[in-house]
């Protein structure tokens, strides 16, 4: 099956977070070395406060390309209301219990539903131009929802403590440095970068 590069992006990408925040900005760990330091010690400036919530974006699109093998082929819609509503009543509440504004965190959360979309929707149009790229195994969507859920209640936190990042005027540069060092960290392709931007879309507070 053809996702390393998603699998890995999600257990190496709590290393690099670390690595970036310590360094101000600049990876001094590889894949499978240790990070010199942890989010417990990252400075909390801007950048510090912001930069989780990159990080957490791009490991949610990373589950979105195991949501598409899951549904590929099968007669499972890419849009999904149901399941849409469920995961923003749970994020409204979950914002609530953190002391996190419900409204700016549904709000967020809408964009990283419809950066997953937009990953599932080009996987799709990738696999029917070219089938012998398309999954040869199906994951099991259920416990694919579980990794997304505990990707969600950890982006949940980090929006409950970057409020003052978030609403300042320089929030854009800093997510804009931010989503460019997850970009190069993770090594996105062209489908993921784009994918990225639509889910930090509304990070910073107008």
């Amino acid at each position: 099956m053809r996702f390393a590069t998603p699998a890995r992006r999600l257990l190496t990408a709590g290393a690099l977070t670390a690595a970036l925040l310590a360094g101000g900005g600049t990876a001094t760990a590889g894949p499978g070395q240790p990070a010199p330091a942890t989010r417990a010690t990252a400075p909390m400036g801007p950048y510090g406060q912001l930069r989780p919530l990159a990080d957490l974006s791009a490991q949610r699109l990373a589950t979105a390309d195991l949501v598409a093998a899951a549904k590929y082929g099968t007669d499972s819609p890419i849009d999904d209301p149901a399941r849409e509503r469920e995961v923003l009543a749970a994020v409204a509440e979950q914002a609530a219990e953190a002391g996190a504004d419900p409204a700016a965190t549904v709000r967020i959360f809408r964009d990283q539903i419809e950066a997953n979309k937009v990953v599932q929707r080009g996987l799709f149009r990738r696999w029917d131009a070219d089938p012998s790229g398309a999954p040869t195994e199906r994951p099991d969507l259920g416990e694919v929802r579980k990794e997304i859920n505990r990707v969600n209640g950890e982006l949940v936190r980090g929006i409950a403590a970057s409020p003052g990042a978030r609403t300042a005027p320089y929030c854009g540069g800093a997510l804009t440095v931010a989503a460019v060092h997850v970009r190069h960290a993770d090594r996105l392709d062209a489908l993921h970068s784009v994918a990225l931007g639509r889910a930090l879309a509304s990070v910073c507070a107008d």
